[in-house]
């Protein structure tokens, strides 16, 4: 199959399968922030599969030898599939928690979109953005330090991490936070440390790098 088919093919079972999880789990189709939620990520995605390199596409979908921490990705969209569920009942079911203002939820989309970005620029910056941690020699692995990298050290996981935090707002359900916010803060900061540890062990460059950009996460925090 043809390599941008194939891609192409993955990213609409993706979508496919967010809203078929959060119109499924709410009963009914006629939920607005559901809309713009699956729209939003499905505008992004296309953009992204536009530009992204196409080695580090194969390179995320199977990495290469030596890496850490596998199960990353799986249990990422484990979290975020209890998330949705959770979302769609309690917006278009029991409403347990869905009083989160309009103004909230175009608010949350929003911050969603930045995260988003943040972490498309991250991938357009550093071909060697694998699914994986690794040090990719087979693929020339070399210190990147250019783009959001210029201040911060893992802007792709601060991405993930507030993506996480504020999906629920941006679909309307204060609950629905609760598995995406702890789940998807405790997997990056594993991650991270994991990451962490290898770089600076095995990349060349890294350590003087951490000591011109200390933040890890969050500018003038952490």
């Amino acid at each position: 199959m043809n390599f941008w088919l194939r891609s192409l093919l993955g990213m609409v079972v993706f979508l496919g399968g967010t809203a078929g999880i959060l119109f499924g789990a709410a009963g009914r189709w006629d939920v607005p922030q559901f809309r713009a939620y699956v729209l939003t990520l499905g505008i992004i995605f296309i953009i992204a599969l536009l530009n992204v390199d196409r080695d580090l596409v194969k390179e995320r979908a199977k990495p290469g030898p030596g890496g850490q921490d596998l199960g990353l990705r799986r249990n990422a969209i484990l979290v975020m599939v209890a998330h949705w569920a959770l979302a769609g009942a309690d917006v278009g079911r029991f409403h347990w928690s869905d009083t989160v203002p309009r103004w909230g939820q175009w608010a949350g989309l929003a911050t969603m979109v930045a995260a988003l970005s943040l972490s498309f620029w991250a991938v357009r910056t550093n071909r060697f953005f694998s699914s994986v941690a690794r040090i990719q020699r087979d693929r020339g692995h070399v210190l990147v330090t250019g783009g959001p990298y210029r201040f911060i050290r893992h802007p792709g996981y601060a991405a993930s991490i507030t993506w996480f935090l504020v999906s629920g707002i941006a679909l309307g359900s204060w609950l629905s936070i609760l598995p995406s916010a702890v789940g998807g803060v405790l997997l990056f900061l594993r991650r991270l440390r994991i990451e962490e540890k290898l770089l600076f062990a095995e990349l060349e460059g890294y350590r003087e790098y951490a000591q011109r950009v200390p933040w890890r996460l969050c500018p003038g925090i952490w």
